[in-house]
């Protein structure tokens, strides 16, 4: 293949293009703000079922608190009514009245054990609101830290994609300068080789793949025509020639 000399130099102008692409494309995939917001997008996530759990449970624990009081009203008012027969003196029958005294007494120790049973519910429920409180404190703090890493995350991408358009007209610049059948090999050399498809030849030693020529390879090289289009026979990339080459 041949093209001349200048034209062979816009080759490693492109490849620098390229490069400084393809180093964006990676930064913009890498951002440290795209592991900080799957993190706490996962912790968020994670603080959600336990918000969730928190309020499930302090819900139960206030049904059955309501459950229990109007468990103990129900017998003081039953005790209520027990006293005042009692001591209005309507019970003239011995076995009435110590029935009466005996469920008054059954009466007492049941209310005693249920709101015993509400006092434990109650502190369970504090404890269950503490928790709950925690969990809201660290949703919130979650949240905050995930909202500043995404207004970073969102101001890197538009600085890179800026940086990205730029490229691409530059890109699109030298492309148009470059024969067809040598950007075509330098694009089938670029896919397949790690995106470097042209390398300069400094020093006797390809800029590509870093391997120094063997002499009959430099041998083959000083003798080229100035517009042939060389390749590395190590990596097979294209190799510019410039006055460093040390041919």
């Amino acid at each position: 293949m041949k093209a001349a000399p200048e034209v062979q130099l816009r080759l490693l102008d492109l490849q620098a293009v390229d490069t400084a692409m393809a180093q964006r494309v990676h930064r913009r995939r890498t951002l440290p703000e795209l592991a900080v917001i799957a993190d706490t997008s996962q912790r968020l996530a994670t603080l959600s079922g336990d918000t969730v759990r928190a309020q499930t449970e302090i819900s139960d624990l206030d049904r059955e608190q309501r459950r229990l009081e109007m468990d103990v009203d129900q017998v003081r008012s039953r005790s209520e009514r027990d006293e005042q027969r009692l001591v209005s003196g309507a019970v003239g029958s011995p076995k009435e009245l110590e029935r009466l005294q005996h469920e008054v007494q059954s009466l007492a120790r049941r209310q005693g054990d249920l709101e015993d049973q509400v006092l434990e519910l109650m502190e369970r429920r504090e404890t269950a609101a503490a928790a709950l409180a925690e969990v809201t404190r660290s949703v919130q703090r979650g949240t905050a830290e995930r909202d500043e890493a995404t207004g970073r995350r969102d101001a890197a991408f538009a600085d890179i994609d800026a940086e990205l358009r730029d490229r691409e007209v530059e890109r699109d610049r030298l492309t148009a300068t470059l024969p067809a059948d040598l950007l075509a090999l330098y694009e089938r050399l670029r896919s397949s080789s790690g995106g470097t498809g042209a390398a300069a030849l400094r020093q006797r030693r390809c800029e590509g793949c870093r391997m120094e020529l063997a002499n009959t390879d430099v041998n083959r090289f000083r003798n080229a025509p100035p517009d042939e289009v060389l390749r590395c026979e190590e990596c097979g990339r294209i190799l510019v020639r410039t006055p460093e080459s040390g041919l």
